[in-house]
């Protein structure tokens, strides 16, 4: 049995899955596509409605069977509520969340940091990876319960009895547009960027969920930073929440009242303004909280990484190398297949392990890593970047340093493998390995 810390995940064996959560609480839970709303009430399981395809609340718990949710599901979410609704969670004992195999044998087991005044809690995800179905640990509070589901998910809650806390009554839904963000954000923002020619993007709770930690960490912080005081990046957050993405961009922000208010803020200036209109993000996540008498906002843009879209930004960066190699009268390079799977193992590690050097932890070199890859390459450069968004921008920031250039334009090199990954604590990390 795995013990899970807040972000942690694991394969699932196949079949069914048992979800428990003992002691004085409600379990509930949410069936969404990989955009992270529901589709209709049909995909919101919870007291009065304990069933849907491939999820059931009984008195063994939740049970979850992948197989048989609803086609085009590919997400679980997990929630947990004190059962008197007049509770808040930091009343009560920490929930811990069981997960057992079809034949009952433990698979899991996590207890999140303890709450505070929220009362709900997202406490783990069932999601698909490929072929895979995983479950990570989440560990995310909604002070405003029910509401704050509602929120981010697409559901539409109403009150309809005096008593203290939110009951559920019906879920549907919402007629707006699905997790609108704090005051109509989405609104303001599609606006916005049709009016610059650039395609709607829609709002990610995966996304909102990366934004509110982050939200909270600076006003906790008294300060804005892509880096927080406990030491974790937006982009660490953001793949923490179980976003690949490909490209993102971030808007980090205090002193805005409303989202009319940070949208206007937003187009006010030329890099913010061609954040939000950059035409290559397709999704949003926004959130704000409230810190020492201020406001501090964070909006999180982004693409998902598919492998098409990374195979289309290797060749890009290859394409724009070749480019500077021509200019310069030399011989474009080639790509070679191990020298790339030796890049992008070293982009994943550089991201993964929190480092940036061309020396692993493990003491590899570059040659050292190519050889492994199986290339038998005499000579071998190594260029490496983390921060930039796109190829061009990286190619620029490379030819702008005099080692990298060198590298780029050396004449001994015929062969190129290009690698990046997102999420590491600087965004974006990148490598060229060159063979000659």
């Amino acid at each position: 049995m795995s013990e899970l810390v807040p972000g942690g995940n694991l394969a699932l064996p196949g079949g069914a899955v048992t979800v428990r959560v003992p002691g004085p609480f409600d379990v509930s839970a949410l069936i969404t596509d990989d955009g992270g709303t529901v589709r209709d009430d049909a995909d919101f399981v919870f007291y009065n409605q304990p069933s849907a395809p491939g999820a059931r609340l009984g008195t063994e718990g939740l049970v979850v069977d992948p197989r048989t949710l609803r086609p085009g599901a590919t997400r679980v979410t997990v929630a947990v509520s004190p059962t008197d609704p007049g509770t808040v969670l930091s009343g009560l004992p920490s929930p811990t969340l069981h997960v057992t195999d079809s034949g009952g044998r433990p698979v899991a087991r996590f207890t999140p940091p303890r709450p505070r005044q929220e009362s709900l809690l997202l406490l783990a995800e069932i999601y698909r990876r490929g072929d895979t179905w995983k479950l990570r640990a989440l560990g995310q509070g909604y002070a405003d319960g029910l509401a704050g589901l509602a929120r981010d998910f697409g559901v539409e809650v109403t009150d309809e009895e005096p008593a203290p806390g939110v009951t559920v009554q019906s879920a549907s839904r919402v007629a707006a547009p699905a997790g609108d963000g704090p005051g109509g954000f989405l609104r303001a923002v599609n606006s916005a960027r049709a009016g610059a020619g650039s395609p709607a993007v829609s709002f990610d709770a995966r996304l909102a969920e990366a934004a509110r930690a982050h939200a909270r960490a600076m006003a906790a912080d008294g300060r804005l930073g892509v880096e927080s005081r406990d030491g974790v990046s937006v982009y660490q957050r953001l793949v923490a929440a179980g976003y690949a993405y490909l490209t993102v961009g971030e808007h980090l922000v205090s002193g805005p009242r409303t989202a009319d208010e940070f949208v206007a803020y937003c187009l006010g200036s030329e890099p913010p303004r061609r954040t939000l209109h950059d035409p290559l993000q397709v999704h949003v996540g926004v959130a704000h909280a409230e810190g020492g008498g201020d406001v501090y906002w964070t909006a999180l843009w982004a693409s998902p990484l598919t492998p098409d879209g990374l195979a289309r930004t290797v060749a890009d960066v290859l394409d724009l190398t070749n480019r500077e190699r021509v200019r310069a009268g030399l011989a474009p390079l080639a790509s070679d297949s191990r020298l790339a799977a030796a890049a992008q193992g070293h982009s994943a590690d550089m991201a993964v392990r929190d480092f940036y050097s061309h020396t692993a932890p493990d003491g590899s070199r570059p040659w050292d890593r190519a050889a492994a890859a199986g290339s038998t390459r005499r000579t071998v450069g190594e260029n490496i970047a983390c921060g930039q968004r796109t190829a061009a921008e990286v190619v620029q920031g490379w030819m702008n340093s005099p080692g990298h250039r060198a590298n780029i334009l050396k004449s001994d090199f015929t062969h190129l493998g290009v690698g990046l990954a997102g999420g590491g604590r600087a965004g974006t990390y990148w490598t060229q390995l060159f063979g000659g």
